[in-house]
């Protein structure tokens, strides 16, 4: 039943997941990856074409998600999607915090601790109630001026989370190059 606040779901879209990954990939593979998703600016408008993407590629998928935009401190975009609940935006505090404080995806993060034989919660020596190092989080980085934010999705595997949002980074550059 739809209230006059809530939009109708979309009807089930061709467009599936992707594939989940056969093999994890490799530190040295998420860090070209993050490298390639450096952008030229990232603005108040563009966290909004960003969000946008984002839902836009979640309803398509009718993926359970929550996500988060950040610059700096300030959440300059926020939703959650039909299906999440607020554990996803205690997975977002989480995994935010490890983009944050290593300046790296918290896949890529993650990724490190287990090519060195251990994990994150083992060997990082943070609280593992305040830090994930799971895929969603990726750091925002811009031209000249490094990571300046983070852009999260939570609520699916690792893996698809962290897909969902290179998706919409890529997405995004592409449009700024127009």
């Amino acid at each position: 039943m739809s209230t006059p606040y809530s939009a109708p779901l979309p009807a089930p879209s061709s467009t599936p997941l992707p594939a989940p990954l056969s093999t994890p990939p490799t530190a040295a593979e998420l860090e070209a990856q993050e490298a390639e998703l450096t952008l030229r600016h990232f603005t108040y408008d563009d966290a909004w074409v960003l969000g946008t993407l984002l839902v836009e590629l979640a309803r398509e998928r009718r993926a359970p998600v929550a996500i988060d935009i950040r610059r700096g401190p300030q959440q300059l975009f926020h939703a959650a999607l039909p299906g999440s609940t607020a554990d996803n935006d205690a997975w977002i505090d989480r995994k935010r915090r490890v983009a944050e404080r290593y300046g790296a995806s918290s896949f890529l993060v993650g990724t490190r601790f287990r090519e060195k034989g251990t994990t994150f919660e083992e060997s990082s020596r943070l609280d593992p109630d305040r830090y994930a190092a799971h895929g969603g989080a990726v750091p925002i980085a811009v031209e000249g001026a490094g990571v300046i934010g983070t852009v999260t999705v939570s609520g699916l595997p690792q893996a698809e989370d962290h897909a969902m949002v290179v998706e919409a980074l890529e997405k995004l550059r592409a449009l700024s190059a127009e």
